[in-house]
């Protein structure tokens, strides 16, 4: 429920009060004893569907923007008065004018937005070095990423286009200074005894951001569905902020310490998700807030709200569909990396197992292989581990027959190196 305090200019009071009748809608009215401006304070209960139209009404009657409308959410409201308008605007849709109010608040002061995106990206690129998720996840708290995502969209539907340029504005710069500030760390991280001698490419959570596929849509557009909604609905942002905040922050991060270490490829396919991300989550919250009836109906605005939003949707489709294209390669170069790993374990331990080594037995087996060698067309290193008596017998064609067999069941080169140990077994 909402509380609607209305200030009525001098002249409009009758017009005003009839709109409410007609509405059905119980009021209370003071006479207003300032400057002499208005002439009363009327004051009435609406339901938070039920603004917008009585809102649009009023405004037909003289209350513009020169006046003053406060629109209070209110805890209870104890009537069955209220029930006929309950009945009337169903939905929980706020009002155009809430809604800019809530995008607004959402997107702090330029000095707050970019301190807390710093020390949320010191800290989320800690918990990338760490590789603790934990950590990331409590980073993300403090991201201010969703407000920029949300004001962005609801000023491009509204045709409010200094609302869509500080939205657009602060994303950009927002996540090229979490790429900076994670490189900064990362420089001076990596030359102490802070942190040892690591190849960042082998921690779990930067290999995690560094193979984005198709599945990395679904979390963006998720977020941003759930962005909209919650801001259509009026709750829920907090949690829905911190899910935008994990598909942006982190994979920025992962491309910051991609140039701090030098490495080329980390910074491509963390930046490729960051983007894809990006876009994805924009487009989901744009399309939603459409389709809910955000824009303007007629006249020149709506004219105006319709042009700039099917070229926004246009543009982010577009370069949705190119970074799709990176994506395609880095799935299905991921499947071609799961295929060899899968294969290599299970037909070189059948191999053994069939008895053709002899008296050989096998240890293990390892793969170097990854989706950087299935796009540059490089062969799988695989390398294998086999024990043997001291007197046994070591065929020369080991490592070429199982190169052979996997040749042949993955269809990919490989390469195969034997690593042969000498070992005992009690009887």
């Amino acid at each position: 429920m909402r509380l609607v305090q209305v200030l009525i200019p001098n002249g409009d009071r009758a017009a005003v009060l009839a709109v409410l009748d007609e509405e059905g809608i119980d009021y209370a009215v003071w006479e207003e004893t300032g400057r002499g401006d208005f002439e009363a304070l009327v004051s009435f209960p609406m339901p938070e569907s039920g603004v917008e139209p009585v809102l649009d009404n009023l405004h037909g009657v003289g209350i513009t923007e020169n006046s003053y409308t406060i629109v209070m959410p209110t805890e209870t409201v104890v009537s069955e008065r209220i029930e006929a308008l309950k009945d009337r605007y169903r939905g929980y849709r706020i009002s155009r004018d809430e809604l800019v109010a809530h995008a607004e608040e959402l997107a702090p002061a330029s000095s707050t937005f970019f301190i807390f995106l710093v020390v949320s990206t010191l800290i989320a690129t800690t918990g990338l070095l760490l590789d603790s998720a934990a950590t990331i996840i409590g980073a993300m708290v403090i991201a201010p990423l969703m407000g920029p995502a949300i004001s962005a969209s609801v000023g491009a539907v509204l045709a409010d286009s200094d609302m869509t340029s500080r939205g657009v504005t602060l994303q950009v710069t927002g996540l090229l200074a979490a790429v900076v500030t994670a490189a900064v760390l990362g420089l001076l991280l990596k030359e102490t005894v802070l942190l040892p001698p690591v190849d960042i490419r082998t921690i779990p959570q930067v290999l995690e951001r560094t193979s984005p596929n198709f599945l990395a849509l679904f979390l963006a557009l998720g977020s941003g569905i759930a962005g909209a909604v919650s801001i259509i609905r009026g709750a829920g942002s907090a949690l829905v902020g911190v899910a935008i905040a994990v598909a942006l922050i982190p994979p920025a991060a992962t491309a910051g310490l991609g140039v701090a270490w030098g490495y080329p490829g980390v910074v491509l396919t963390a930046g490729v998700l960051v983007l894809v991300n990006l876009l994805a989550i924009n487009l989901s919250a744009l399309v939603l807030l459409w389709v809910a009836g955000y824009r303007p109906e007629k006249g020149r605005h709506a004219t105006r709200a319709r042009r700039a939003v099917r070229i926004r949707i246009a543009t982010i489709v577009l370069g949705l569909v190119l970074l799709s294209i990176v994506l395609g390669a880095v799935t299905w170069a991921s499947f071609e990396v799961g295929t060899v790993e899968t294969s290599a374990n299970t037909e070189v331990e059948a191999m053994f197992d069939s008895g053709q080594f002899g008296e050989l037995e096998f240890v293990d087996v390892t793969v170097d292989y990854d989706v950087d060698h299935v796009l540059l067309g490089n062969p799988a290193d695989v390398t294998v581990v086999v024990a043997h008596g001291p007197n046994a017998h070591l065929p020369p064609d080991v490592a070429q027959r199982i190169d052979d067999r996997l040749t042949k069941t993955t269809g990919e080169d490989v390469v195969v190196n034997v690593e042969f140990v000498r070992g005992q077994r009690s009887t």
